[in-house]
């Protein structure tokens, strides 16, 4: 493929990912400011949500090859619009103004990173085991912790999968340049694909640096 037609995934990628977050960042708020999270805890409603949000991602990510351009495009904002309502709590526990400068240095950190993805001129694929190991071990000492409830194991635990996700941002920019070369794919949702890994990434990166960095609500 050449280098015009990369560009054009890569910005295409990026406002998708630009109006995935959006999106997330005006339900949250508007779930916080109608007060719309209290009758979801109140309705044991939560759970629910979850569950959802976990269907919506592992469709998405295991039936993006068969699904239309569409359809793949309704589960990117939908996933974007239920993460929304799980991340209106971060209102309720955090100081607005230290949400407003962790989201700030995320960004920097996240634009940094997929900077260095995109412009290196190695091959990062061998990072891929090492990541998901690093991943999927970060999940399963966290929900033990959640029995043991030790403070310092989880201030680990969030350093740890801090360094993941940067390592996956760098990652995932420099995987978009390889998917954009893959001719099986369909290049009209390739993007939308990209635009959700980088979206789950910056997520991530944001929540970790708020439990660390963040002033709490007196």
């Amino acid at each position: 493929m050449d280098e015009n037609s990369q560009n054009s995934i890569l910005s295409r990628t990026f406002f998708w990912m630009f109006l995935g977050l959006l999106g997330t960042g005006i339900v949250a708020w508007y779930t916080y400011a109608s007060e719309l999270y209290l009758k979801i805890f109140l309705t044991n409603s939560f759970a629910i949500i979850l569950i959802l949000e976990l269907v919506v991602v592992l469709l998405f990510s295991f039936l993006f090859r068969k699904l239309s351009p569409t359809v793949v495009g309704i589960l990117y904002f939908l996933y974007a619009m239920i993460n929304g309502v799980t991340l209106s709590t971060i209102f309720v526990i955090y100081d607005l103004n230290s949400i407003v400068l962790v989201f700030v240095v995320s960004a920097l950190l996240f634009g940094a990173l997929a900077y260095y993805g995109y412009s290196t001129k190695k091959n990062l694929n061998n990072w891929g085991t090492f990541l998901i190991t690093g991943l999927i071990a970060g999940i399963i000492i966290s929900i033990i912790n959640l029995f043991i409830g030790n403070t310092m194991l989880d201030i680990i635990i969030d350093w740890a999968m801090l360094f993941v996700f940067f390592g996956f941002t760098a990652y995932d920019m420099n995987k978009i340049i390889a998917l954009s070369n893959d001719e099986s794919l369909d290049k009209e949702k390739i993007h939308i694909y990209c635009a959700m890994q980088l979206y789950l990434d910056f997520i991530n990166i944001f929540l970790r640096i708020l439990r660390l960095f963040a002033k709490r609500r007196d």
